[in-house]
C-alpha cells in the first residue's frame, strides 16, 4: 500500500514537471512570436534592436530559397535596423548589419560602416566581423575605413589561436583593395601572419 502511494505520488510529481515543461515551452514560442509585431510598434531601443539583429542575422546566415525571397528578407531586415537605429543609433552592431545587408544586395555598403566604426568600441568578434565586410566590398578602397580596419585587424591578431584561420579565409575571399589593406595592416605589426597571407 505504502509502495502505491509512492508511485502514485512520483506519478503526479512527473505529470505536473511535464506540465510546467511544456507550458514555458509555449510561453517561449508565443513570446517568440510575438516579439517581432511588439517591435514595430515599440519606442524601446533594446527590444528594436534584438528584432533587428535576429532579422539580420536570418537573411546574412540562412539562404533564401529564391532570389526574390532572398531580396525582400533583406529589405525587410534593413527596414528593421534603420526602425532601431532611429530610436537607438549609439549600436555599433546593428551599423555592421545594415552595412552587410546593403553588401549583400549590391547598395553601397561604405557609409553604414562608417557609422559602425564611429560610435562605439565593439567585442572581438565583431571587429572580425566587420574585417570581412569591409575587406569583401567596395568599403576597402575608402581611406578612413582602412585605417579603422586596420585596428579591427589587430583586434583579431591579439586573439591569434581564434582567429588566425578566420583571418586567412577573409583575405582569400577579399577583393584586391581588402587583400591589400590586410597585407598593409599586418605588415608592421606582425611580419609572420603577413607572410602567411602573402602564400595565398
Amino acid at each position: 500500500m505504502i509502495r502505491l502511494d509512492w508511485l502514485r505520488a512520483l506519478g503526479t510529481a512527473l505529470a505536473v514537471a511535464l506540465l510546467v515543461y511544456a507550458g514555458l515551452g509555449l510561453y517561449g514560442h508565443l513570446a517568440q512570436s510575438l516579439a517581432a509585431p511588439l517591435a514595430l510598434v515599440s519606442l524601446d531601443g533594446d527590444l528594436l534592436a534584438s528584432d533587428a539583429a535576429s532579422r539580420a542575422a536570418e537573411v546574412l546566415h540562412r539562404p533564401a530559397s529564391d532570389a526574390k525571397g532572398h531580396a525582400e528578407e533583406n529589405k525587410a531586415a534593413q527596414d528593421a535596423l534603420v526602425t532601431a537605429l532611429k530610436v537607438s543609433p549609439i549600436r555599433p552592431a546593428l551599423w555592421l548589419a545594415l552595412g552587410a545587408l546593403k553588401a549583400r544586395s549590391g547598395e553601397p555598403a561604405t557609409p553604414a560602416l562608417k557609422v559602425s566604426y564611429l560610435t562605439g568600441s565593439v567585442p572581438v568578434e565583431v571587429a572580425f566581423s566587420r574585417v570581412q565586410t569591409v575587406t569583401s566590398t567596395s568599403a576597402a578602397t575608402d581611406e578612413e575605413i582602412r585605417l579603422f580596419a586596420t585596428s579591427d585587424i589587430r583586434a583579431a591578431l591579439a586573439s591569434r589561436s581564434r582567429f588566425e584561420a578566420p583571418l586567412v579565409a577573409a583575405y582569400v575571399q577579399a577583393t584586391p583593395a581588402g587583400k591589400s589593406l590586410m597585407l598593409e595592416a599586418t605588415q608592421a605589426t606582425d611580419p609572420a601572419f603577413n607572410a602567411t597571407l602573402r602564400r595565398y
